[in-house]
């Protein structure tokens, strides 16, 4: 870390009292106080107000205080400022690097626009668990898909520059392992191994390090009883010495206060001392003002002054002390015609066809009928929007305009939690007189998000009832889901012939989800989590290690048995595995399952050379997996290609399957299309406690294909 002269010269003539105050960000204060605030030093501020009310802060900040450093102004533009984008599982669904990109961008330059500097994103946080609320503010259950995005997007909210007038600091959250919850309770601890910690977890992190991104935030949990706040030996071992992060820590809100209910901090004092000594850069809260005089002797004033360090260096990258304020007539207050047309192409582009009988593309139909609670519903923006957020439509709106001629009836049969038989009648008789049903159902975005954990993943309400009772009308229907993560839709799947996921998709959401049933746009996204088959299984990520008593699963894809051969006479009795005796195996739909209104083979796999030996891995070298994909459909249409590695013969267990590779590309009707992946050090790696990453010799199966129960298989011997 290399503090320009100016950073130099500021730090040198600063008290520790206005060190302390650059070491903090106050969260929401109101106007008046904001600016007393910022006269007695606070350096950052979390404040959702517009482009005249930061520049008045900001001259505050130059023209009333000694040194006449600017301020951090932070805010969660998580998926969206203006536009809001679809939640971002959803656009882990589309396994569409460019778009989060893209979609992060124009959140950065709307947020620019009104003053916003520091955002609270991504979250890169794993997680397997669908009951912890926040599994709608990340990319799911798999590292390489979240570090791939996770960089995407810090790559979209920081530009080429920071200093740009769009480009605002990422933060990668939350550090680390907050996406394994006990119980899947949010701010709940999480016992993880060592492995499991460093193979899994901390993944995504590194790459958004590596992506350059300006924050990394403190996560609420602990990990092995440690509370990572307070956690030296990852804050500051693992973050800032071992991978070299130069940017600034900062600690989630009262973070470093809930210390003392975790039982590690005596008081505020010990807790603010604790934290710092961690690697603490920035407290979320305003807590070292409160116990300043209590901690200026107990605090290590080296480990200030490189906090401070890192924060001057953030607003220098910002441009701050070059031109803190922006162009109050430029802000962006509502969404513009190309911001509009990309947040509802990245909707459609999320949404999951799970299951088709043929209905969809929708055929022109004479008559009609939109049911359930999102027939008419607006409530399609998701967790963690601002208030200032556009709104989003409806889709019986966006239905008729669309379909004209066609007559468009409007029974909603339940609202979300609401109710009774005489709607549930009524929406029965409106089906059978209907040509097609578009059932329309889901979970509010207030049910996901930060403090929104469920213990019961159904549709909540009488939502499942409503769709027996139009699955009992004979019609052809069509189930349309909004959710912020995977439910449990066991009691009614079979029953559905069409089935569409299409998450919490946004301000345009009414319009994209049309634009799917319709066949404008095309439902190629991937589950980017499993959905389990009930609660009970939770968690059930693809990647799980092998059991050495595994199930076999007849009818359906199993990656257990099968895979390694334990069937057989000599083998332990059925009755002896790893099963349920209530519940078959498996989730009900696998992660990266999804198809599309097209077909496509696979053919022609097959690697450059059979062979690589671990001095070639390990100075770069690669093996090619060439594959040709055909779309022998009769519409042109996406397909995303996914790569699986198994270690057949490892030092430790591994997991059945992990996802190295993927890419979505558009192939039109009746082309071949060839797909190219280099599988080196990085695809082939696993984490050895005490040694770190290394390839065993051995081989690798490589698996291939548009699911994990649709790829072809090629082999590799690392020698």
């Amino acid at each position: 870390m290399n503090p320009s002269t100016r950073v130099e010269r500021l730090l040198a003539r600063m008290t520790l009292s206005e060190k302390l105050g650059q070491l903090q960000i106050v969260f929401r204060p109101r106007l008046s106080d904001a600016a007393q605030l910022v006269r007695d030093g606070i350096g950052s501020v979390f404040w959702p107000r517009s482009a005249a009310s930061v520049n008045a802060l900001q001259r505050v900040a130059v023209e009333e205080t000694r040194l006449r450093i600017p301020v951090l102004v932070g805010l969660d533009v998580v998926h969206g400022q203006r536009t809001i984008s679809p939640v971002p599982l959803a656009q882990a669904a589309s396994f569409d690097e460019a778009l989060v990109e893209q979609l992060a961008a124009l959140a950065a330059a709307e947020a620019r626009s009104g003053g916003v500097t520091w955002t609270f994103s991504p979250m890169v946080d794993v997680s397997a668990d669908p009951r912890w609320g926040r599994v709608a503010e990340g990319f799911g259950e798999d590292p390489h898909l979240t570090s791939r995005l996770g960089a995407a997007m810090v790559r979209g909210y920081q530009g080429s520059a920071l200093s740009e007038p769009t480009s605002i600091a990422a933060t990668a959250k939350h550090f680390v392992a907050y996406g394994q919850p006990e119980g899947g309770r949010d701010y709940n601890g999480a016992d993880v191994s060592e492995r499991r910690l460093h193979a899994t977890y901390l993944p995504p992190f590194h790459a958004a390090v590596d992506a350059g991104v300006a924050s990394v935030m403190a996560s609420f949990n602990t990990v092995a009883g440690r509370p990572m706040h307070a956690h030296r030996g990852l804050l500051t071992g693992t973050l800032k010495q071992e991978w070299g992060f130069a940017g600034v820590v900062v600690g989630d809100a009262d973070g470093v206060r809930n210390l003392i209910p975790h039982g590690v901090a005596a008081d505020s004092p010990d807790a603010v001392t604790i934290s710092f000594d961690a690697g603490l850069d920035v407290e979320m809260g305003g807590l070292v003002s409160e116990v300043e005089a209590a901690v200026r002797s107990r605090l290590d004033h080296r480990r200030v002054d490189d906090a401070v360090t890192r924060v001057l260096m953030l607003k220098e990258s910002l441009g701050l002390f070059d031109d803190p304020y922006v162009d109050a007539a430029a802000e962006i207050t509502a969404p513009s015609a190309p911001a509009r047309a990309l947040a509802r192409r990245a909707a459609a582009r999320a949404c999951v066809l799970l299951k088709n009988d043929g209905t969809l593309p929708l055929a022109p139909a004479r008559r009609v009928l939109l049911t359930g609670p999102y027939a008419e519903s607006t409530d399609h923006l998701g967790a963690w929007t601002q208030s200032f957020g556009a709104p989003a439509g409806r889709i019986a709106d966006a239905f008729r305009a669309r379909y004209p001629d066609s007559l468009v009836d409007v029974v909603p049969g339940t609202g979300f939690f609401d109710g009774d038989d005489a709607d549930l009648a009524e929406a029965s008789r409106a089906a059978r007189a209907a040509d097609l049903v578009v059932v329309l159902v889901g979970e509010p975005s207030a049910l996901s998000g930060e403090a929104a954990s469920r213990s019961d993943l159904r549709l909540p309400g009488r939502q499942e009832e409503l769709i027996a009772a139009i699955a009992a009308s004979g019609t052809p229907f069509v189930v349309v889901l909004e959710n912020g993560r995977p439910l449990v839709v066991a009691d009614w799947i079979d029953r559905a012939p069409t089935v569409v996921e299409a998450w919490h998709g946004g301000t345009e959401a009414a319009w994209a989800i049309v634009d799917v049933l319709s066949g404008d746009e095309e439902p190629a996204g991937r589950l980017p989590m499993s959905f389990p088959r009930s609660v009970g299984q939770i968690p059930i990520p693809y990647a799980h290690e092998n059991t050495g008593r595994p199930a076999t699963v007849r009818g359906r894809m199993e990656l257990h048995s099968a895979d390694i051969g334990l069937q057989g006479p000599d083998n332990v009795q059925e009755k002896y595995t790893s099963k349920y005796l209530d519940l078959d195996l498996g989730p009900q739909f696998a992660f990266g399952h999804g198809s599309g209104y097209t077909t496509f083979a696979y053919e022609g796999a097959q690697l450059s050379a059979g062979a690589i030996s671990t001095a070639a891995l390990a100075e770069g070298a690669t093996v090619r997996l060439d594959i040709d994909v055909v779309n022998t459909g009769e519409r042109d249409g996406d397909e995303v290609v996914q790569v699986y590695v198994r270690d057949v013969l490892a030092s430790l267990a591994q997991p059945v399957r992990r996802l190295v590779a993927f890419e979505r590309r558009a192939v039109a009707r009746g082309e071949r299309a060839r797909f190219r992946f280099e599988i080196g050090a990085d695809e082939l790696a696993l984490w050895m406690p005490g040694t770190g990453w290394i390839v065993e010799p051995g081989v690798f199966e490589l698996h291939v294909g548009g699911a994990l129960d649709r790829t072809t298989r090629v082999d590799l011997r690392v020698v």
